[in-house]
């Protein structure tokens, strides 16, 4: 035993972790100098650091070196430095014989590595490293000079002190340099603090640019928004993880750690899918009138779903102020031309067929794969919006009165949508298993506690109302007992009940709760389930927490807003008081909303005071998880999106859910009455259309007087300068050429003629049958545009099977075939 504790004393205790995933360090290993290396998981560890045992144990980081040829080696943490620019490597400890090597070789080897962009063309290829604090680096050709310079090279910028803002791109005096050292971006102060990912470090800061944005959305308390190898703009701060998860769709790759982001996409002009769209309804109530739109995507909000102020100037919607965007595997509903809203998975570049590459596409547009045709198209942005839960439970409701191409869309849309959601949500249960292995820590309380002037009442036993149940009864005070005081929500005294210590309405004082246990699910975090078997009409649990008043409760949110506290757990108990389980309460805090929920709250009154607890709306098995109706009041378009999975569900938080369908009685019911005689069948139709019938957008419409014609124009599109008066029947109606009765009608346009003037003028289209005009039949002598409907060709593949008619015609395929 002796000699074992002199040995333990030999041991040193190691240093804590020194450099994390995904940083730029030197290395010494194998004889080489000083090597500029990355920070990475081995593959087959699943770790890059580990502990070296032994007499002498010492961390040992798994690198990545830069440039030709690469290794991957596990390296002493005493042979390692901190990387802050190529400007140390001179002052570096003295290596040892075959060790030197020339400063030339290192900053080209450097420069090919880590610095791959310039930084004025946006280009690869040889660089010259600026060793001053801006980390530039430049091709000769760009700075003006015939030669690399001998010794230390510092471009003008640093050899001034004078730098250019990276946002901004104005230079001045007062910018300040991200704290990160191998950063050297400057930024203005007002410039910078627009990105959230910034962050104060000591009496500076970190710019955004070293943060995956998409995963500081998603949880900006994680530990791994910044771990990991980073793409970054060279135009603007802000970076991804260099997978296609994270990555931004639209994005254009320069080298492996630099990319141009969508935010730089310029529209191009006479490009009708180029053109910003909106929605001509609101994203909160889904109905139409006049809407608050934001410029960056189609969202569009009454001002008064969004209780705000009319803003002044531009406005953008939260998500596009958080700078969420859409990326590869997401589906999206897309606007093309002046077909409807179709459902579409953004593809990525390389999966595409190549002939839908050769396409020309800026930066920020990037493929969809439209379902129903299996078709492509280019888009940005502004033409898509996301594709929820509640339009995956909706698809027969939308498939009503469509062409069979729209309701197979809409049917693979959905069965697309639940195949990413399960992977999604199975990786996201791998995330947080490794991360969060227990449930957030609060203290756990048995009966509520009143904070502040807050008051418990407790009620005198005269005042406590008598039921009329008997101790002789079989079940007194029961579930199905008559007694009066559990009809009226009242809980027994066991000192006023006639039934005494027999009394089985009693449940808050005794906590008589139902066994549950607290779990991870699959999206929503933690979760409460049961553990057996609970009945119809059983008590739960009572929700337990603090008891406070409005004016700490505005306080609380208030706190949380200002610390991107996302998770509430307040329940109002009356008009001034309510329940916060968040820092102190019971399991009843862990069960999650369900717009289809097994468990109620109701609002007791337990010995003069009210208390609130969850019973069972139906037969709940073993193992089911616990859910209730939040009925939660949500204020702004900083909606929250339910993820209950019921058949009902309403898509967000706060929102109705939809009509429950009719249980079991009141189904018998339906058919004792239904032998009576039998209802003709009311089919509903579509009074007015929604969108402009000449360009396709939303907006102030005027619509057609006519009988039976649902079409609706802008103003501005048939050239009025005021909404007409009367009986005004629309263009649609008129031939073109000598306004007479017209007989036959573009189905895509108002473009329509008379028995004299249609022939050469309209086609019977060859992909859908549909009546067109020479413009809007694609196989006609003049078909669309590139921007509105695209053709691809290719080679004619003979085949023993029957190919489409309507899709295939010698060589030339259509790529898109969508129907209005």
């Amino acid at each position: 035993i002796l000699h074992c504790a002199q040995n333990s004393l030999k041991k040193k205790s190691l240093p804590p972790v020194k450099f994390l995933e995904g940083e730029i360090i030197w290395a010494k290993f194998n004889r080489r100098p000083w090597w500029p290396c990355e920070v990475i998981i081995d593959p087959v560890q699943g770790v890059y650091h580990r502990v070296k045992g032994g007499d002498r144990p010492c961390r040992l980081y798994h690198v990545r070196t830069f440039g030709e040829p690469v290794e991957f080696i596990w390296v002493e943490e005493k042979s390692t430095h901190a990387f802050h620019g190529g400007f140390e490597f001179e002052q570096l400890p003295l290596l040892r014989r075959r060790g030197k090597q020339r400063e030339t070789t290192f900053t080209a080897t450097l420069n090919r590595s880590y610095y791959a962009v310039s930084q004025v063309c946006e280009k690869t290829g040889e660089l010259l490293l600026c060793e001053g604090q801006c980390c530039g680096a430049f091709h000769l050709p760009c700075i003006s000079l015939a030669e690399a310079p001998k010794g230390k090279f510092v471009c003008p910028e640093c050899k001034s002190g004078i730098h250019t803002c990276f946002v901004c791109k104005k230079r001045s005096e007062d910018v300040r340099r991200c704290m990160i050292p191998v950063c050297g971006k400057f930024y203005h102060g007002e410039c910078i603090a627009n990105y959230a990912p910034t962050a104060p470090v000591n009496r500076g800061f970190r710019c955004s640019i070293h943060v995956c944005l998409t995963c500081f959305i998603a949880n900006p308390n994680s530990s791994s928004i910044s771990k990991g190898r980073l793409v970054r703009c060279v135009r603007c701060p802000v970076a991804y993880h260099a997978t296609d998860l994270c990555m931004a769709a639209g994005s254009v790759v320069l080298s492996n750690n630099s990319i141009i982001c969508p935010n730089h996409f310029t529209p191009r002009r006479g490009v009708k899918n180029h053109e910003h769209v909106n929605v001509s309804w609101c994203f909160v109530c889904t109905e139409g009138g006049s809407l608050l739109c934001c410029e960056s995507c189609p969202a569009a909000f009454h001002r008064e779903c969004l209780n705000i102020e009319m803003p002044k100037g531009s406005w953008y919607c939260n998500d596009c102020k958080a700078g969420k965007k859409p990326r590869y595997k997401d589906i999206l509903w897309v606007k093309v031309g002046r077909y409807r809203w179709w459902p579409a998975e953004v593809s990525h570049p390389k999966t595409i067929p190549e002939n839908i590459q050769r396409m020309r596409h800026d930066v920020g547009e990037f493929p969809v794969h439209f379902f129903g045709s299996n078709d492509y198209l280019w888009t940005y942005q502004a033409r898509v919006f996301p594709y929820m839960d509640v339009d995956a439970n909706s698809k027969e409701k939308m498939g009503k009165g469509v062409d069979a191409t729209y309701k197979k869309a809409l049917e693979e849309a959905a069965v697309r949508f639940r195949e990413l959601q399960a992977e999604k949500e199975l990786r996201q249960l791998q995330e947080d298993r490794k991360n969060d292995r227990k449930p957030p820590p609060y203290k756990h309380i048995k009966v509520n506690r009143p904070i502040g002037k807050v008051q418990i009442f407790t009620a005198d036993l005269s005042e406590i109302p008598r039921c009329n149940c008997k101790a002789t009864d079989e079940s007194p005070c029961g579930m199905d007992s008559e007694c009066i005081n559990r009809m009226l929500l009242y809980e027994c005294h066991p000192q006023v009940c006639p039934a005494g210590e027999r009394c089985l309405n009693q449940a808050f004082t005794k906590r008589q709760y139902s066994q549950v246990e607290i779990f991870r699910t699959l999206s929503r975090g933690w979760g409460l389930r049961c553990v057996h078997d609970i009945k119809k009409g059983q008590f739960v649990s009572e929700y337990v927490g603090e008891v406070i008043d409005e004016e700490e409760c505005r306080s609380r949110i208030r706190h949380a807003q200002e610390n991107d506290i996302c998770n509430f757990y307040m329940l109002t108990l009356d008009k001034d008081r309510i329940i916060d389980a968040g820092p102190k309460g019971n399991e009843a805090r862990f069960m999650n909303h369900s717009c289809q929920p097994n468990c109620e709250t109701q609002k007791w009154t337990v010995s003069g005071d009210t208390r609130v607890g969850l019973f069972a709306l139906v037969d709940v098995a073993a193992g089911t998880e616990l859910t209730f109706n939040y009925n939660l009041e949500c204020l702004g378009n900083g909606k929250t999106v339910c993820k209950c999975g019921a058949p009902n569900c309403s898509g967000f938080l706060g929102v109705r859910p939809k009509n429950n369908p009719p249980s079991d009685d009141k189904g018998r019911k339906l058919k004792r009455r239904g032998h009576g005689k039998k209802k003709s069948k009311v089919v509903v139709t579509k009074e007015r259309e929604d969108e402009c019938f000449s360009c396709g957008d939303g907006g102030q419409m005027v619509s057609c007087k006519r009988p039976g014609c649902p079409k609706v124009y802008h103003a501005d599109c048939l050239n009025l300068t005021k909404r007409p008066a009367g009986r005004w029947e629309c263009p649609w109606h008129q031939c073109d050429i000598c306004g007479k009765e017209a007989a036959s009608f573009c189905e895509m346009c108002p473009s329509s003629y008379c028995c004299q003037h249609r022939d050469g003028l309209l086609f019977i289209s060859k992909l859908d049958g549909k009546l067109s005009c020479s413009e809007h039949d694609p196989c006609g002598p003049e078909p669309l545009e590139p921007g509105e409907i695209r053709e691809a060709w290719r080679q004619n593949r003979q085949s023993g099977n029957k190919t489409s008619q309507s899709l295939q015609w010698g060589n030339k395929w259509q790529s898109i075939t969508l129907h209005k």
